[in-house]
């Protein structure tokens, strides 16, 4: 079929007919006279090389070919009407759900901030927060339902990502604990026993493998899947959690922690935001984006790189 020589106003008709079943009915809705719709779905039908609409009895009904049509057609005029819908994105008047996905340290350190300013900003909105899952099951059709996903590394293909903020890791023990600032000594370090964090999709805590390239193995007495678990364990017995500094501090006070500085250097982590390549231009996610990147810098997360999609 040659495009070029198509008026598109013959799809508007089709989708009415499509949807009313009737052409009295499609010329109401698209505002018609029934001759001019009754045109129009003629020459639809020698377009098409099929009756579309057939009377079966008193009534119309669509043919196995309309029937089939229906779905595509909606679907390729909500894309060609959007190509003419204004760029923008009313945050106080929005209902919209974002759906995130990101570990409990993350919720932890962000969500209560990020929030205050959605709360403030846009009341009707609602976000959905999901279980971080690794990039080995972050199938693509997961992926299209995950609006951001807050993550290390760079593994997430399809995604797009930013720095959100930086930390490095630490040994938490309650106060009181009976080594205390001793397990910053190698042999104290290696002789108490670890509450290791092994989150969904990993075979085993990071730390352990970074431990293992260094020589060093570390008793590991017990294996929980979330950060916050850790440390509630660390704070009622004397396993000692290896964890994120920050998330340390921020439920230091409540759970009676300690930080204590590990035997050896852990380097900084960089925390990222990544979200898919096509919501890059998209107003409500740039709106959110921002929003998190705030969140992000009132933690010191340093300055923001922003690398292609992986």
């Amino acid at each position: 079929m040659n495009l070029a020589a198509l008026d598109l106003n013959l799809l508007v008709a089709l989708d009415a007919l499509l949807r009313e079943s009737s052409v009295s009915r499609a010329a109401l809705r698209i505002g018609l006279s029934q001759p001019a719709t009754s045109h129009a779905l003629q020459r639809l039908r020698d377009l098409l090389g099929d009756p579309l609409l057939v009377r079966t009895g008193a009534r119309m009904e669509l043919t196995p070919r309309a029937l089939a049509l229906q779905a595509p057609l909606a679907l390729a005029l909500d894309q060609v009407r959007g190509l003419f819908t204004p760029d923008v994105f009313d945050a106080g008047r929005s209902e919209r759900q974002f759906r995130l996905m990101m570990p409990d340290l993350a919720v932890e350190l962000l969500m209560p901030s990020l929030m205050a300013k959605v709360t403030r900003a846009a009341p009707n909105i609602r976000i959905d927060v999901v279980p971080w899952r690794g990039p080995a099951i972050f199938h693509a059709e997961f992926a299209r339902t995950i609006d951001m996903v807050i993550s290390i590394g760079d593994a997430f293909k399809g995604f797009h990502r930013q720095l959100l903020y930086t930390d490095s890791d630490a040994l938490a023990v309650r106060r009181g604990h009976p080594a205390g600032a001793r397990l910053s000594k190698r042999e104290t370090f290696l002789s108490a026993r670890h509450v290791a964090v092994v989150l969904r999709g990993q075979s085993e805590d990071l730390i352990d493998n970074w431990l293992r390239s260094k020589g060093w193995e570390r008793r590991i007495a017990l294996v929980v899947p979330s950060y916050i678990e850790a440390l509630h364990v660390a704070a009622r017995t004397d396993l000692v959690a290896f964890v994120p500094r920050r998330l340390i501090s921020a439920l230091a006070r409540p759970l009676g922690l300690t930080t204590v500085a590990p035997p050896l250097d852990p380097g900084v982590d960089e925390q990222y935001m990544f979200y898919p390549t096509r919501a890059q231009v998209e107003p409500g996610s740039i709106w959110l984006r921002t929003l998190m990147l705030q969140t992000g810098r009132e933690l010191g997360g340093g300055p923001v790189r922003k690398t292609a999609a992986s």
